[in-house]
């Protein structure tokens, strides 16, 4: 089971890994990427998505996505 798939979401956008005990403050594109992660989207796809949704250009939505991968990365969430 993946990091990402164990995280607990909440209404308030906080994620919660229940296995290390860590919370993390979320806003909606962040809630937006973890949910599509766990669908098993790629990048591009989730880049692609998150266009549509947000109205923003794939570059800025990019750029957006591939920092959030980072810090993901970061706290082991992801790798």
């Amino acid at each position: 089971m993946t990091a990402i798939s164990q995280l607990v979401l909440d209404e308030n956008n906080i994620a919660f890994h229940p296995a290390i005990g860590n919370s993390y403050q979320l806003n909606g594109l962040a809630k937006d990427i973890i949910l599509l992660l766990r669908e098993g989207k790629s990048k591009d796809e989730i880049v692609q998505t998150l266009q549509a949704k947000y109205d923003a250009s794939s570059s800025e939505i990019f750029i957006d996505v591939s920092d959030f991968f980072a810090k993901l990365k970061v706290y082991g969430l992801l790798s």
